[in-house]
């Protein structure tokens, strides 16, 4: 004979605000404080329970610099515990967390860089100027120009195709097959030769084109991964993720300056063993194709490795991709998360798009301050060894500039937005004195200022908005379509550098000067009006609010996520902040750790009567503590929750 046995009422999806539950009924001083540990961090609130954000100026500086002072004295602690057990283990972690989850930007940085350290090589007496130097004697000069397009062409390609296939077919995938590209491209790279001079430069081309494929896929998939724990157990620590998430992802970015440093550094190695210790011209030719081939050689050994360490050792970089997309019940490329996202986060790509398509004109614009200086400093110099030694020297400026930007990324106080505004407004400065003063700075009385500028400018790019762009392009999006994201800002900053490489062949030095400033005016108003600061803001936050806009019910949605201090000035124009209300966002979240409470109690009754879910792995029972656990038994209708991963169960 059957039974009919009901277990009460399913687990709601998402907050009760119906008053089947009243989540403070009946909570005692406990298990209040147990909560007001999980739901308001010492992190991000004070003791009375404020949010940072809420406090004055004055309560503001004083919280977030006790917390500072706190968290570096406990970090400092960790590592001289680490340094006495094994002196090592503190590079062994660098290495783990900051070097490897960079090491395919490291590598597409020296190569990139060597594509413009190699061609002034190719130009120099003795070499091959009759096919890479104006008047282009026996080559096609839109081949050699195309050297520059193509290459970047190649990295928009990558950028927005890989973004989207990472958002598609998970990060890992992406990974993978971004290394493989540049491994097959730096082995074109490496052998391209043709018959004549000139099909050698369409051989190396091509080649460059297809390496950039691969390198435009490395910016969405490193910023992704570095943001979602690729590297580790693919699971985010929240206080981790609100303390140092900036860190993480810049400390992977700046592996691109290592990678330059690097490339140039053994560019000069290499050029003084194969043509007998000597840097100045003339250069023969076959002191310049083992030098440049051996430059391209010798990172693809170390892109080798990459593919099996991506494909060996990061198995958990697509997790948290794949909870997201089983939150919203979606299996392939979320398009309904891309269209919502242009309807409602549609500014923020006015903001990190145009912002890095500003960027990157002043990046580009950067090079011309080296050789006004380097021919007023030498005049008559025909040798590249004092163009490649200021480069070094620039690029060791630009890692100072890099590692600050990891450093106070995430400071409350200073933060994205400030960094990204400050770093335009220098590089404005920076590059508009020199443009009205510019026959005074090219004087050789005064041209070691002009040489402090272009070391600054550097300085502030890296500490600005290079480093910001990188981040925020990925952390202001929702993770189903974070990559596509990312790509699509990347994309339209590479235009960037695409409109400076065109337009800077029909424009005089000086005229140089008088446009690039103004497009740090211009990345300055996009980052104020556009640009969120989501400086101290945890990123599982962000994505709750996204699931209620996912479901149609932003308005329900009263979190720190829509708090003024995280939002744009367009939006709280919009009135978006409006939504914002700790008190009954408190309410909201007890009802939602009591629903995952209860799928978590049907899913070990599940385990025990041998269902198994195939991604269990995603979930995270470890916050249900005692406390937790008993209050929201006592205050379920019904007693404790259902047994089995059903609302109601026929039993014989």
């Amino acid at each position: 004979m059957d039974e009919y046995r009901d277990y009460g009422p399913a687990a709601p999806h998402g907050p009760d605000m119906t008053g089947t539950h009243n989540p403070l009924h009946d909570m005692t001083p406990n298990e209040r404080q147990i909560f007001d540990y999980l739901l308001k961090p010492d992190d991000s609130y004070n003791e009375a329970g404020v949010y940072w954000g809420d406090m004055s100026l004055a309560q503001q500086v004083k919280f977030v610099m006790s917390g500072d002072a706190k968290e570096s004295k406990r970090e400092l602690s960790n590592i001289w515990a680490m340094f006495k057990k094994d002196p090592l283990s503190p590079v062994s972690y660098y290495f783990k967390n900051m070097v490897l989850p960079g090491a395919g930007l490291g590598l597409e940085g020296y190569v990139l860089f060597s594509i413009g350290n190699v061609k002034p090589l190719f130009q120099a007496k003795g070499a091959f100027p009759d096919c890479w130097k104006s008047p282009y004697k026996i080559c096609n000069e839109t081949w050699i120009a195309a050297v520059d397009y193509l290459e970047i062409s190649g990295i928009i390609v990558g950028q927005i195709l890989v973004g989207i296939l990472g958002d598609w077919l998970g990060r890992r995938w992406g990974l993978i097959q971004d290394a493989t590209i540049m491994f097959i491209g730096l082995i074109m790279l490496t052998a391209a030769w043709g018959v004549t001079q000139n099909g050698w430069v369409i051989c190396y081309v091509w080649s460059l084109f297809f390496y950039g494929i691969g390198v435009g896929g490395e910016y969405p998939m490193t910023a992704t991964s570095g943001m979602e724990n690729a590297v580790g157990s693919g699971k985010i620590s929240t206080k981790e993720d609100r303390l140092h998430r900036g860190r993480k992802v810049t400390s992977a970015f700046l592996m691109q300056g290592w990678g330059q440093f690097f490339n140039q550094a053994l560019l000069i190695l290499l050029l003084l063993i194969f043509h007998h210790g000597s840097g100045n011209p003339p250069y023969s030719k076959v002191a310049v194709q083992w030098t440049y081939r051996i430059s391209f050689a010798i990172p693809a050994v170390g892109t080798l490795w990459l593919v099996y360490y991506r494909a060996y050792k990061m198995k958990s970089a697509s997790k948290q991709l794949a909870a997201a997309k089983k939150k919203s019940k979606v299996t392939g490329y979320d398009t309904e998360s891309l269209k919502l996202t242009f309807t409602y986060f549609g500014p923020r790509m006015i903001a990190t798009a145009g912002a890095w398509f500003a960027n990157d004109i002043f990046f580009y614009g950067n090079k011309l301050f080296q050789s006004e200086f380097i021919s007023v400093i030498l005049p008559g110099n025909t040798s590249i060894m004092p163009g490649w030694l200021y480069n070094l020297i620039n690029v060791g400026v630009s890692l100072v500039g890099y590692y600050l930007a990891s450093f106070l990324i995430d400071n409350k106080l200073y933060g994205r937005k400030r960094m990204q505004m400050i770093g335009f407004l220098m590089d404005f400065i920076l590059f508009v004195v020199p443009a009205f003063h510019f026959e005074f700075y090219k004087s050789t009385a005064h041209v070691r200022e002009f040489q402090t500028m272009y070391f600054l400018s550097s300085f502030f790019n890296q500490f600005g908005p290079n480093a910001v762009t990188f981040l925020v392009a990925a952390e202001v999006y929702p993770t189903p379509i974070r990559a596509t994201a990312h790509g699509v800002s990347a994309a339209a900053g590479k235009l960037g550098a695409l409109t400076a490489s065109v337009l800077y062949n029909y424009i005089n030095t000086q005229t140089k000067f008088y446009v690039v400033p103004w497009f740090g005016l211009m990345g300055m108003l996009v980052t104020l009006l556009f640009l969120p600061d989501t400086t101290g803001l945890d990123l599982k936050e962000q994505e709750r609010r996204w699931q209620y806009i996912r479901a149609g019910r932003e308005a329900d949605y009263h979190g720190v996520a829509v708090h003024p201090k995280h939002l744009s000035w367009w939006e709280r124009w919009r009135g978006v902040g409006r939504y914002y209300d700790a008190a009954l966002d408190y309410k909201q979240k007890i009802e939602e750790m009591r629903a995952d409470w209860e799928a978590s109690q049907a899913r070990r009754a599940g385990e025990k009567a041998g269902h198994w879910e195939e991604d269990d792995d995603v979930h995270d029972d470890s916050l249900w503590s005692s406390d937790v656990s008993t209050f929201f038994e006592k205050t379920t209708k019904g007693g404790s929750p259902v047994l089995v991963p059903r609302e109601k169960e026929f039993v014989e």
